[in-house]
């Protein structure tokens, strides 16, 4: 299987972040957003990981949608043995410069989630971060991210809510009033409610594990962790 046959890849939006791959490491740039709520994705993460595994330390781990590799080179510190993949050769391109001046092993590829399920592989935790919403093929794609999944793992998702409190705050705050990111990067008509999710990746054999929403402090610049799944949500499957 190739690229051209992942039917869950959509070219216009492996295009559209392909045009601003060179700014994935600028922290006031269009990435800016993703570089703020980074700390509480990764922080996220490993409190699930040191909870089933005792840490993320040796194990191995999936980040679908990698883009420039703001999520795998923290994990790589960690301790994992991480593998990045996106359907952008630009954004591969510049991760892989990142990692090699960080001084990171990490492993990347220009590839889908359905070409590594295809090809049997699985992992200890699989991430699809920020993707799901910019895939053509919901079911698709979470098939493919569930497979990846080894007996006894983890799959986290995060995305954004169909609410209207999403469309006011991600899109016409983050888009249109701040201008944190590029009109129309967003479509909200794609945004998934956990509800949804749930439907979908139950059906492959995941048992439901957390659900945690991520909030924006204005007054503070900072976000964190919340029971509020309005917007911004992490959710978390393992597989038995």
């Amino acid at each position: 299987m190739d690229l051209k046959e992942a039917i869950s890849v959509d070219a216009e939006e492996v295009e559209r972040f392909s045009r601003i791959a060179d700014e994935w490491w600028d922290v006031r740039g269009k990435f800016r957003p993703l570089h703020q709520i980074n700390p509480v994705r990764v922080g996220y993460i490993n409190e699930l990981a040191s909870k089933k595994f005792g840490g993320l330390s040796g194990l191995s781990i999936l980040d679908i949608g990698c883009g420039g590799g703001l999520v795998c080179e923290p994990l790589a510190r960690l301790g994992g043995k991480v593998c990045g993949v996106d359907a952008s050769e630009k954004n591969i391109a510049v991760a892989k410069i990142h990692a090699q001046t960080s001084n990171l092993d990490i492993n990347y590829q220009v590839a889908a989630a359905e070409m590594l399920a295809a090809e049997g592989q699985q992992f200890d935790v699989v991430l699809a971060l920020e993707i799901i919403e910019h895939v053509a093929d919901v079911e698709s794609f979470l098939k493919a991210c569930t497979g990846l999944v080894r007996p006894g793992g983890l799959l986290v998702l995060s995305t954004m809510n169909r609410t209207a409190k999403s469309f006011a705050l991600a899109i016409v705050g983050a888009e249109y009033i701040l201008r944190w990111l590029p009109r129309g990067t967003h479509n909200w008509r794609k945004f998934l409610r956990p509800s949804e999710i749930d439907e979908l990746v139950r059906k492959q054999g995941m048992n439901f594990e957390d659900l945690r929403g991520m909030v924006w402090n204005p007054f503070k610049d900072v976000w964190s962790l919340s029971k509020d799944v309005d917007v911004n949500y992490l959710i978390a499957y393992v597989r038995t």
